[in-house]
């Protein structure tokens, strides 16, 4: 893996001026950044979030993905530091084209899952190997992670050492009550 550090820039936001850090992985020229506020420290808080254009930029319901990265600011915010990984794997890895066929199975009845199996990719193809670099570059080998997710835990393989594992539930909608019940039922999330 080469990951390149980028220079920082400050980003203030309604929910805090963050430091951006960009980090190119040269392997798939993808750019993900971690966005800092505060001093970090063992004891802050991380987010580790995929990217999600439908849900971040296009406030889609079908997600909580959008819900969850605000959420995660806002605690970072409220705690006063923390750090939020932005990682360039769409759709739980399988891209933005293969999202959208996804939905289109999931307008027919199958679930997330399924319709990932479909196009034959496994429930969730994301890694998380770029985060555990960018989360040692910036000095952390503890952390509190925020996330539902217990293969986030996994996906470091023990690099990190999680101390705190705090869940971001968000509010459940009519758009995404099946998406989110296949997450806790059958991926094992905390919704």
């Amino acid at each position: 893996m080469n990951i390149q550090k980028g220079d920082e820039t400050r980003l203030p936001t309604e929910l805090g001026e963050f430091i951006a850090i960009p980090y190119l992985d040269s392997l798939n020229e993808r750019c993900h950044v971690a966005l800092v506020l505060g001093r970090l420290d063992d004891n802050s808080f991380v987010r580790i979030h995929s990217e999600c254009l439908t849900g971040d930029a296009l406030f889609s319901l079908r997600c909580d993905c959008g819900n969850q990265i605000e959420k995660a600011m806002r605690t970072i915010k409220e705690q006063g530091s923390g750090v939020i990984i932005y990682l360039r794997q769409e759709g739980r890895g399988i891209g933005l084209w293969n999202k959208l066929k996804a939905y289109a199975l999931q307008d027919k009845g199958l679930d997330t899952v399924e319709a990932n199996h479909q196009l034959g990719f496994r429930a969730d193809e994301r890694s998380y190997e770029v985060a555990v670099h960018i989360l040692k570059d910036l000095g952390l080998k503890k952390i509190r992670l925020l996330t539902n997710n217990p293969d986030k835990i996994k996906g470091l393989n023990g690099s990190i050492e999680v101390t705190e594992r705090i869940p971001l539930r968000v509010p459940e909608n009519e758009h995404n009550h099946k998406y989110m019940q296949t997450k806790k039922d059958r991926m094992g999330h905390e919704v």
